[in-house]
């Protein structure tokens, strides 16, 4: 059974840094790309980074380009994202899983293990 636990969050003022951890277990992390996703107040779950199985290769959002650094440890099963220069609208529960890239998409893997969302870690950032 796939767990994925996301930690780190927190309230921030503007201009300030945040990094978040993602601890998954159950499942071989090496094998998986993986990504963070956030959800704002009243809006649907958004795509936020991605990272290839080794760390290789990284993809972002456009509107956390040049902010946002994604990382990942396999040894310790984790994912990470740095978030700098943070915005009011970074403003959201943040969550990983496991991805698969469909043209230019990244979406949550299709996977049964990995339909079950962790709980989220908030990010709030005031102005």
């Amino acid at each position: 059974q796939v767990q994925l636990v996301e930690s780190g969050g927190g309230l921030v003022q503007a201009g300030e840094s945040l990094r978040l951890s993602c601890v998954a277990s159950g499942l071989s992390f090496s094998n998986y790309a993986m990504g963070w996703f956030r959800q704002a107040p009243g809006k649907e779950r958004e795509f936020v980074a991605a990272i290839n199985w080794n760390g290789g290769n990284t993809y972002y959002s456009d509107s956390v380009k040049g902010r946002f650094t994604i990382s990942r440890d396999n040894a310790k099963n984790t994912v990470y994202l740095q978030m700098n220069s943070l915005k009011p609208e970074d403003t959201a529960v943040y969550y990983c899983n496991a991805v698969i890239r469909i043209g230019s998409k990244w979406l949550p893997n299709p996977q049964p293990d990995f339909a079950s969302w962790g709980q989220g870690t908030e990010v709030i950032v005031s102005s």
